[in-house]
């Protein structure tokens, strides 16, 4: 699979958010493509190829999804609770990159399925190579799950 095949779909409504992880993956040299929503409606509608992205029933899943907890209309939660429970996007690799730093936030997280919890660092420097671990590790090292049929 090359790289413009492995999408990253990004779950962020923080405009500044967004900006600051496509700098980051600019920075770490992944040039994978990558679908942002801007709330946790918007992702699934993505996912499940509904509403404006019905056009889409037909494209593969993307290889990453990085979610954000906070969000408008369908939190970060409910997000990971109703992708696990559809069986086309149960295994998912699903990475929690949030800024919040509730423990019962991460026992969550788990709990749903999520892959990987990581609290977003404030410098920059510091975000850029969270973000490259993660690109390295999702996107180059680790094995995919088969992907159910479609049918």
């Amino acid at each position: 699979m090359n790289d413009e095949s492995k999408v990253i779909l990004l779950v962020e409504d923080n405009p500044d958010d967004v900006a600051l992880t496509m700098r980051a993956f600019k920075r770490s040299h992944l040039m994978n493509p990558v679908v942002v929503a801007r709330d946790g409606v918007e992702a699934l509608d993505f996912l499940f190829a509904r509403g404006a992205h019905a056009n889409r029933a037909q494209s593969p899943l993307p290889t990453l999804a990085i979610l954000d907890l906070k969000l408008p209309r369908l939190d970060g939660l409910g997000v990971l609770k109703a992708l696990r429970a559809d069986p086309r996007t149960a295994l998912l690799p699903t990475v929690i990159l949030t800024s919040s730093k509730e423990e019962q936030d991460v026992v969550s997280g788990y709990q749903l399925g999520a892959n990987s919890y990581v609290r977003k660092p404030v410098d920059f420097s510091e975000f850029v190579e969270a973000v490259k671990v993660l690109g390295i590790y999702w996107l180059a090292l680790n094995q995919m799950p088969p992907w159910p049929s479609s049918s």
